[in-house]
């Protein structure tokens, strides 16, 4: 594997390429359906993944919720629920390609709900003002990040449903994220910055993640990508 930073910045850039068209052909196949239970889409997609890419590996655990199961943080492992018709819907998954980590969420929407659509429809833009926001700010920390889109998400009224808003990602396995470890997450209790190089020197790259709640209607989305390239 080659370890100089223009093909680590290529290899992880074509990650999430692949992880992206792997999204658009879930929603193309219509993978994501009402009567569906989570675990058995999860199974689609990993077999998708398969037939498209051959990958077989996932960096962490594959994620569909719907419903109410949509509020739970990632470290939760709410029981398997069946898809139903005016559900939203979103899958967190990390296939690896090529050694390479890619980290991808994406939320859908099964019938006409105003505010469900609204959700997913602020996703992408909190993630780009969150994004900017990184671009803009030379020196920014973790906690700095974190707090922006906290404010951003509180602006369109939502809450952010976890702990963090993102983390380290590279080829796999990368350095250990260890859930003690503040400096290895984009979270209020990291002050060191998140431009900086890792214990071998090479540049630390990061996902952005967004999980927006509404607690009161029970139920919330989610969207992730890279933030550093």
């Amino acid at each position: 594997m080659a370890h100089d930073e223009s093909t680590r910045a290529a290899r992880l850039l074509d990650a999430q390429a692949k992880a992206e068209r792997l999204f658009t052909e879930i929603e193309a196949r219509g993978l994501v359906a009402a009567g569906e239970g989570e675990r058995a889409v999860s199974d689609k997609v990993r077999d998708l993944a398969n037939e498209l890419f051959g990958t077989t590996r996932h960096w962490h655990k594959r994620i569909v919720r719907s419903g109410p199961n949509t509020l739970a943080p990632y470290r939760d492992n709410p029981p398997d629920r069946v898809i139903a018709a005016d559900d939203i819907v979103f899958a967190d998954f990390g296939p690896i390609f090529e050694e390479y980590e890619a980290d991808f969420g994406r939320t859908f929407v099964l019938g006409a709900d105003p505010l469900k659509h609204r959700l997913r429809e602020d996703l992408p833009r909190i993630f780009a003002a969150g994004k900017r926001y990184f671009a803009d700010h030379d020196d920014i920390t973790g906690k700095q990040l974190y707090a922006e889109v906290e404010r951003l998400a509180a602006g369109a009224g939502w809450e952010l449903g976890g702990w963090h808003a993102g983390h380290l990602v590279g080829e796999f396995p990368h350095e250990v994220i260890d859930g003690a470890d503040t400096e290895s997450y984009i979270t209020a209790a990291n002050d060191t910055p998140l431009r900086r190089t890792d214990k071998t020197g090479r540049t630390c790259h990061w996902i952005l993640e967004i999980h927006l709640v509404d607690r009161e209607h029970r139920f919330g989305g989610f969207y992730e990508e890279l933030l550093t390239l």
